[in-house]
């Protein structure tokens, strides 16, 4: 157990946000039992700034998140580039979107650092070996609907924490801020797929990734696969591990890249429409970045996989 609070580290993200509320164009609203709730998309213009913020926030603060732009094959997009030292903690133990929130009348997917108070899901935190032990809860919604009281409760009990200190965090697919968020997973999305090829993600010194921010349509869904397309097509991955055979690493890094996977090749929303974009059904090669650099600290070797594909982000994009 670390004795860093990914929950206290955040909270100083989640403050500069309350400071100033027209600044990053968000809404702060407060339920009857004290809860804060801070929309950034739903029903406010949030924006490319109010990302950034949410990806930190979304990291548990133990991570930056930068905005730049990058020629992507004659196609310029605005590109984030995100970074951590605490590569296990922050983007496993927070920013995986791994907590299904829900109550009789709402249900959304989860990320953030409320996760290590709640351990949800349980496996991750015992592989990682850290638990928060924070009095305040940050958490992250994906969602189209404002939360009632009902789920402040709910998590202020799974956490272990007062209604009062619990801070929910709203974003939604189709806004500015939300996607700016999705491409800022890039990083987390490499070290889920370490970790579903078994690599032990405690091994990981740190790690960056970055990824084109792609612009938002009329139809959810294909906001929704555009963003996909972003991080299997336009990401890139980089991290430093600590690990004693060389030749195993090389055979991990090698069927790490979403190039391995059998939908490689086609765009998110062919993929998604195929299954009722029901993400369950997809095998799991689908969650991962386009390219990989692993560099071994302990031999000096470096070892990467797959690529940038500049002809399928403009298909994405209907190009």
């Amino acid at each position: 157990m670390s004795g860093i609070s990914v929950n206290r580290q955040a909270m100083r993200i989640v403050d500069k946000l309350l400071s100033d509320p027209e600044y990053y164009r968000i809404s702060v609203d407060h339920l009857p039992s004290g809860a804060t709730v801070i929309d950034t998309g739903l029903n406010v213009e949030g924006g490319l700034i109010t990302g950034l913020k949410l990806t930190e926030i979304a990291m548990g603060g133990l991570g930056k998140a930068k905005l730049s732009q990058k020629d992507y094959g004659g196609l310029t997009l605005p590109t984030i580039f995100v970074s951590t030292d605490y590569p296990a903690i922050s983007l496993l133990g927070s920013q995986l979107a791994g907590w299904g929130v829900k109550t009789e009348s709402f249900f959304c997917m989860a990320s953030g650092p409320a996760r290590a108070l709640a351990l949800k899901p349980k496996k991750v935190f015992e592989k990682i070996g850290y638990r928060d032990g924070s009095d305040v809860a940050v958490l992250i919604l994906e969602t189209n609907k404002i939360p009632g009281d009902d789920v402040a409760k709910y998590v202020a009990e799974k956490c272990g924490v007062k209604s009062e200190d619990v801070f929910l965090v709203l974003t939604t697919t189709n806004s500015t801020a939300g996607s700016v968020q999705v491409s800022g997973r890039i990083a987390e999305v490499g070290m889920y797929r370490l970790d579903y090829l078994g690599f032990d993600p405690k091994k990981v010194v740190f790690g960056t990734g970055s990824a084109p921010i792609m612009p938002i349509h009329p139809d959810e869904r294909v906001t929704l696969a555009r963003e996909e397309d972003a991080l299997i097509y336009g990401g890139s991955t980089a991290y430093m591990v600590d690990f004693e055979e060389d030749s195993k690493l090389k055979e991990l890094v090698d069927k790490a890249p979403a190039s391995t996977s059998a939908y490689y090749g086609r765009t998110s929303y062919e993929t998604l429409k195929e299954v009722n974009f029901d993400w369950s059904k997809l095998d799991p090669a689908f969650f991962a970045p386009g390219s990989i650099c692993v560099f071994n600290r302990k031999t000096g070797s470096s070892f990467a996989s797959g690529k940038t594909d500049y002809d399928m982000l403009k298909k994405s994009l209907m190009m």
